[in-house]
């Protein structure tokens, strides 16, 4: 491709609107441009690189054993309402009417679609295993929609679905998809690392997300993960064994004590001379428009997707002090935000931290305004919730729940996911296929997820520098960009030519930059495009010498044109593994 026909921009500053490196350089480097909120056109470079990571994908699923299919975009009411997800889903589900009144959605995921191909497809054991894929567009209606592609409305992913006669076949599936899952990122030049993670709304018991290691903190979530065993976790599903604490007060009896203006807990701790960690901390919540409390140890912090989880909502977010202030007067208490206690509450759901349960003597708030009540125990002075579960965001250097060693934490970008859903769907919807018995059984399912265009944005995360992208050869637009420095030179036109059409007789995917413009314009467009290879034929043409230079490294030599070409070709068959 010549540079002169190619469409593309690059724009002299970042927008304004980008918060992470991969929307800065992917919109100043002219891949992709905004068209609203969450939606963005993915531009002729974006669509290779695009393309490229497709194809890697599909390439390593048929490997794998799985079948292509294109399952619709739109999909009907009915199907949502038998799994039981379209009153659970939340507002992400882009719900809409069709001209006859039907209610239908725009498919964020597609579990009910292929299940329902399966329960009309599959009627006996001896058609199993079976694993369906597809390479689709899909929409959520994220409610803040941020990060460029890494966190938009529409997005392109693979999802793929296995089905199988049992537990066992199941877990077997479930392996073959780790493994390909690990081929597919390493040859996309991504380092991953697969992590314990939470199943929301697709559902499941165990699940797991493929993390992109950025290096850096523009990573979307925390990893927790262990240097001594292969333990990791992302921070919404990370548990940890935690280290030694004082659990016990000193008080020799239960009484309440005046505290003026000690709302926070390190405040309180400062007041009363004790550590945090004999504290009972009470918080506000709202789950689906009604209050909850969270009982937690006063130095730990609630991870707001486990308490979510543990109270099977939809939604959740912290309370605010309008909210606390009503809900105490609702309850007859007369105490600002800061004093609220658990005692008093029994129509209030109440959820507790596993962390609370060694507390003995304990600091509580008692819902009076600047005062707390010491020497607290459960079950004398106060219950211990129903709920009682793992509420607690794990923190780095508590100890590995596997072997008891450090855990340390770092920022990683989720790329791909893989869940093992058991019988959820196929019990729910009646997909059944009839056993080696004769039996009508329901499936056993998994299904597993690779985020397109989070891939080829995480790639840029991993893979930048001060002056722009550094792709991965196997997902770069084009493999090596030929630089003649001035095209009214002959003799460097004449040697760019000829480089850039030997490149392409070998299948090398190649631009040559013939454009009449300034050398360092053309150099500074070569390095936030991200091509992984240039060769400049410059003055040393007269020598019998180009520049060849690697992206990734910033290694320059000065070689033959031959030679560039020879190495160029070499580089690329090496990573792309052919």
């Amino acid at each position: 491709m010549r540079m002169s026909h190619l469409f593309f921009e690059t724009l002299r500053d970042f927008p304004a609107d980008a918060e992470v490196t991969s929307h800065k350089f992917l919109v100043r480097a002219g891949y992709i441009r905004k068209l609203t909120n969450g939606i963005y056109n993915y531009l002729p470079l974006m669509w290779r690189v695009l393309k490229k990571v497709e194809n890697i994908v599909r390439e390593e699923m048929d490997r794998a054993g799985a079948q292509e299919i294109l399952m619709p975009f739109l999909q009907p009411k009915e199907l949502w309402e038998e799994s039981g997800r379209w009153d659970v889903y939340g507002k992400e589900l882009m719900r809409l009417k069709d001209r006859h009144g039907k209610d239908m959605c725009l498919g964020p995921t597609h579990e009910e679609i292929v299940t329902a191909i399966a329960r009309e497809g599959v009627r006996s054991y001896k058609q199993l295993p079976l694993n369906l894929y597809q390479i689709q567009s899909k929409f959520r209606d994220e409610i803040r929609p941020r990060f460029g592609l890494l966190r938009g409305r529409e997005f392109i992913m693979k999802d793929a679905y296995s089905f199988d006669r049992n537990e066992e076949d199941m877990q077997k599936s479930y392996k073959i998809m780790a493994d390909a899952y690990t081929r597919i990122f390493d040859r996309c030049g991504l380092e991953t690392k697969p992590v314990q993670s939470d199943s929301g709304a697709i559902g499941g018991n165990i699940s797991h997300e493929y993390m992109v290691i950025t290096q850096t903190d523009s990573g979307e979530n925390d990893v927790f993960y262990c240097d001594d065993c292969d333990y990791a976790a992302n921070s919404n599903h990370a548990v940890s064994v935690l280290p030694e604490a004082k659990t016990t007060g000193d008080w020799d009896k239960a009484e309440k004590v005046s505290t003026p203006n000690a709302r926070t807990i390190k405040e309180l701790a400062e007041m009363l001379k004790i550590e945090e960690t004999v504290i009972c901390k009470c918080l506000v919540y709202i789950a689906d428009k009604e209050p909850v409390l969270a009982l937690i140890r006063g130095d730990k912090t609630v991870e707001e997707t486990k308490l979510m989880n543990a109270l099977q909502a939809k939604e959740i977010r912290t309370a605010s002090d309008a909210e606390i202030e009503e809900l105490m007067v609702n309850h007859g208490f007369d105490a600002r935000p800061g004093f609220i206690g658990p005692k008093g509450f029994d129509d209030v759901k109440i959820v507790a931290d596993n962390s609370v349960k060694e507390l003995k003597n304990f600091v509580m708030a008692v819902n009076e305004n600047d005062v707390h009540f010491v020497g607290a125990n459960f079950g004398i002075d106060v219950e211990l919730p129903k709920i009682v579960t793992d509420i607690r965001l794990v923190e780095a250097g508590e100890m590995c729940p596997q072997c008891h060693k450090p855990l340390k934490v770092t920022r990683g970008i989720e790329v791909g996911n893989i869940f093992q859903l058991g019988t959820k769907y196929s019990k729910a919807m009646n997909a059944t296929f009839t056993d080696e018995n004769g039996n009508e059984v329901p499936f056993v399912m998994g299904c597993y997820g690779i985020g397109i265009s989070r891939t080829a944005a995480a790639a840029v995360e991993r893979h930048h520098d001060e002056y722009g992208i550094k792709w991965p050869i196997a997902i770069a637009p084009y493999h090596v960009i030929v630089v003649p420095v001035n095209v009214q030179d002959e003799l460097q036109m004449k040697i760019a030519e000829e480089i850039y059409n030997k490149l392409l007789e070998n299948g090398i995917e190649v631009l040559i930059d013939d454009r009449d413009d300034r050398a360092g314009v053309k150099f500074k467009d070569a390095d936030l495009i991200g091509i992984p290879l240039r060769i400049t034929a410059g003055k040393t043409v007269q020598e019998g010498l180009v520049e060849f230079k690697v992206r990734e490294t910033g290694e320059v030599v000065k070689i033959t044109p031959d030679e560039a070409v020879s190495k160029t070709i070499e580089t690329v068959k090496a990573a792309l593994k052919v």
